[in-house]
């Protein structure tokens, strides 16, 4: 097969799939123009994030075979119109599963013991101890919504910490097990002190967390996002931070995000985000959870394992 690789991916990707005696154009720097004006010419692809395939692009393609993300999402790929054309999608969220469930883990401890202030403080020279008192995550329960590689890979990591975990996700069932209870969304409602997010994003997920929703829950949350930003309200989490009723959050996405996950938009970014960046109780960081030297290689292997069973 002839591939197309449109954004840069980790060297074993290509060099997997050359050695399997496939040709690998390696067209990073491609215009969405040319894109289109060549994709005929290929049996595959692999994306990132650099543009959306669409209806459009997938109707030029006419000898394509197979669309194959190297990440988690799909949402920037058109995937039932691809499969009704007989295109096969591909991505590979167990590559990175691991990564982003250390880093939720990282940004909630890092939350509960004030380490970033503390941090910062003492290289000002300041000892302040009761000003930092901290939070412990053991006893607690963590309500994870949605138990894909992503939850299930956080939840594993949870099982050393005592914690008691809930988790929902409304299109599976009967994965609960000895460390686990798999219940309703009312249930999370109840009884959570901690929320992490392991959605994809689609028209349903799309502000899944807003003011109501985060007003449904019996106590005050802390809540963790590393799924996609769009999935979040940012200005209702602001609001919900403002009175306590959200005690902090940790963001590893924000809905102010470019397509490409690769910046924000800095045009006239809104009031809410101004608040985010200041305040004390919100851990921020830049879309980087699955962005380990460990899962991009893991990304490469098992996309290329997933192309060579065609």
């Amino acid at each position: 097969m002839k591939i197309l690789f449109i954004d840069s991916n980790h060297s074993l990707l290509h060099e997997m799939l050359e050695k399997a005696g496939h040709t690998c154009d390696l067209n990073y720097n491609w215009t969405k123009e040319e894109i289109e004006k060549n994709i005929h010419l290929y049996d595959g692809i692999i994306v990132r994030s650099k543009i959306k395939i669409t209806k459009e692009i997938i109707d030029k393609a006419a000898n394509l075979k197979f669309i194959a993300r190297a990440g988690a999402g799909m949402e920037n790929i058109d995937v039932s119109y691809a499969e009704s054309k007989g295109i096969k999608c591909f991505h590979a969220p167990e590559g990175n599963r691991d990564a982003v469930a250390e880093h939720a883990i990282a940004m909630l401890l890092s939350l509960f013991n004030n380490l970033f202030r503390a941090n910062k403080e003492v290289r000002e020279g300041k000892w302040i101890r009761e000003g930092n008192r901290g939070v412990e995550l053991m006893g607690k329960t963590v309500g994870i919504i949605g138990y894909g590689n992503m939850g299930s890979a956080f939840a594993e990591r949870l099982k050393g910490f005592s914690v008691n975990i809930l988790v929902y996700d409304k299109y599976k069932n009967g994965f609960g097990n000895s460390f686990i209870k798999e219940c309703s969304l009312e249930q999370i409602f109840e009884q959570a002190d901690v929320l992490s997010l392991h959605t994809p994003f689609t028209e349903e997920t799309n502000y899944l967390i807003n003011d109501s929703f985060i007003n449904k829950f019996s106590k005050n949350v802390y809540i963790i996002n590393t799924a996609r930003g769009k999935c979040l309200n940012t200005s209702d989490l602001v609001k919900n931070l403002k009175i306590g009723k959200v005690l902090g959050a940790c963001l590893d996405v924000l809905e102010y995000e470019m397509t490409s996950f690769e910046a924000l938009n800095t045009n006239e970014l809104p009031e809410a985000f101004q608040y985010l960046i200041q305040s004390e109780n919100v851990v921020l960081s830049p879309h980087i959870a699955g962005w380990t030297k460990e899962s991009n290689m893991k990304i490469a292997k098992i996309l290329a394992e997933k192309i060579l069973i065609l």
